[in-house]
């Protein structure tokens, strides 16, 4: 039988039943709702909610709908998998990049550049410069380098602690393959072959007066360098620009952010004048350029308890960034266009 049932003329179509997987028995807790669940929804596109769908979402829409509810079943029985940092690799894939995607494809027009530079297998630690009040410079990068990588890789984030202790963000953080900014962590990630992406800057970066924009702050002690030099993996260098002009901010109510636990309070000149509307970030035009990689597989193996070392490599990586960064605005014709 072909993925899309025969019907008559003006029938709604149906979803075939080879298109999903077999249902017949409950597999774990949750199954038998889950069944019922897809099968109310199934019961709706083959029949009176058919002709819309169609005209929806054009050709293959059984097929589509078909995948859903299984996924759906997968999400209510618990059948899927998580590693033990927590990525949920499915729905990062299908909901969460899903979710981001038009906004680096539609909205910041997003020019990548050198992602061929990022290994097609084995550990790599992309560093990137930080910018733009609200951290979408991270989110944008992860989408990008899956979408254009010819091998789909996933950037596995390293995040500030805050991340982990706001409700809701925590757990979506983890379920998108995103850790704890230390080095235990970025070692064993990258020893595992992940790619892994770090921004040095912090708060300091993201939080910066839009009059400091493209100035790199400074880039801590240097810890990322010495986990790419335990697990003997490349570092990336990545610079950013467009992010600066999303949320420029020109002031810090900052008795405010002690009040509330928060690094900054941003004021820009569209929040909190506009109120939620004043919340929607400026549609610049991004170009995100991954450099050659550094490699650190040619230092000896006590090379990462070397402070000097740590710190000339540290310093090489943020010149690298800060000097393309500075390439990147010289060529640009506009923020917008």
């Amino acid at each position: 039988m072909s993925a899309a049932a025969e019907n008559a003329p003006g029938e709604a179509k149906v979803i075939p039943i080879e298109s999903a997987p077999s249902w017949s028995e409950p597999e774990g807790p949750g199954a038998g709702l889950a069944d019922r669940l897809a099968g109310a929804v199934g019961a709706a596109l083959s029949g009176p909610l058919g002709p819309t769908a169609a005209r929806l979402f054009g050709k293959g829409w059984e097929g589509r709908a078909a995948e859903g509810l299984a996924f759906l079943r997968r999400r209510v029985t618990g059948d899927y998998e998580v590693d033990e940092f927590g990525f949920d690799r499915e729905l990062t894939e299908e909901v969460l990049l899903a979710l981001l995607r038009p906004l680096a494809e539609k909205y910041f027009r997003i020019d990548v550049q050198g992602v061929e530079n990022i290994p097609a297998e084995g550990g790599a630690l992309v560093v990137a410069n930080h910018s733009g009040t609200i951290p979408l410079d991270a989110l944008m990068t992860q989408v990008v380098i899956h979408d254009h990588h010819p091998n789909r890789r996933h950037l596995r984030m390293l995040a500030a602690d805050l991340v982990f202790v706001l409700p809701g963000v925590n757990e979506l953080a983890r379920k998108a393959g995103h850790t704890l900014a230390c080095n235990e962590d970025a070692q064993a990630l990258l020893e595992r072959g992940e790619v892994v992406g770090v921004w040095p800057e912090g708060f300091k970066g993201i939080g910066k007066p839009f009059s400091e924009r493209y100035k790199l702050q400074r880039f801590g002690r240097g810890g990322f360098v010495a986990s790419a030099l335990r697990a003997r993996v490349p570092i990336v260098p990545c610079s950013i620009v467009g992010a600066e002009e999303t949320y420029p901010m020109v002031g810090n109510v900052k008795t405010l952010a002690r009040l509330l636990g928060l690094p900054y309070v941003p004021i820009t000149p569209t929040f909190p004048w506009l109120g939620p509307l004043g919340m929607l970030p400026l549609p610049t035009k991004w170009t995100i350029r991954f450099g050659e990689p550094i490699a650190t597989d040619g230092y000896p193996a006590e090379a990462a308890d070397d402070p000097m070392l740590v710190f000339d490599l540290a310093d090489e990586v943020r010149e690298t960034i800060q000097h393309t960064l500075y390439q990147l605005l010289v060529q640009r014709r506009s923020v917008f266009f």
